[in-house]
């Protein structure tokens, strides 16, 4: 449905299919779904980070409508911004520093014993993993997106199992032919 390779140029591109005067809430929702649609919910940038890239380009904005969203939005915990934080899995090496963010937040909740926030967290990976196995199993998604999303969710799936050693094992996984005949080297 739509043909932009990049996050930027899918937000430019339903902002142009919307043909609006001027952006506000029921755009940057659309937009928002367009984004989620091909990206995934970790591509989702806040609805202010939006506007301003859209201004940037020239839109018109609803300030109000959008100052409203993110106040809807701003409720949201330190776990919730913490975790949305560490959910780039736009690409290999945004994958890899978003899981060592994750297991930053685990090692903390940990300290903390709390266990309902670990459950959370497992929970929310959980979804990420099924967001991931959607784009894999979706012949629509371009392959080397398919590619990427199974790999990630490989690595999402052995540090939910082991996450004290996650990262020995994916500097293996990252060194071995299999790997580089698939993603070439990764500088992180």
């Amino acid at each position: 449905m739509w043909e932009s390779r990049t996050k930027d140029d899918l937000v430019i591109e339903v902002w142009e299919k919307l043909d609006c005067e001027s952006v506000g809430r029921a755009e940057i929702e659309a937009i928002e779904v367009a984004v989620e649609s091909v990206f995934g919910e970790s591509a989702l940038d806040p609805p202010m980070a939006l506007a301003r890239f859209l201004s940037d380009e020239g839109a018109h904005l609803r300030h109000s409508e959008i100052m409203q969203l993110y106040l809807e939005r701003a409720g949201e915990t330190a776990f919730d911004i913490a975790l949305r934080n560490a959910s780039d899995l736009s690409s290999i090496p945004a994958a890899l520093a978003s899981i060592r963010r994750l297991d930053n937040l685990r090692k903390k909740i940990a300290a903390e014993n709390n266990k309902r926030s670990l459950n959370d967290l497992k929970q929310a990976v959980l979804g990420l993993r099924s967001e991931l196995q959607a784009q894999v199993s979706d012949q629509r998604t371009p392959a080397d997106v398919r590619l990427r999303a199974g790999e990630i969710d490989e690595w999402l799936s052995h540090w939910l199992r082991t996450p004290e050693i996650f990262f020995a094992w994916v500097d293996l996984r990252q060194n071995s032919p299999d790997f580089k005949g698939k993603f070439g080297s990764i500088e992180e």
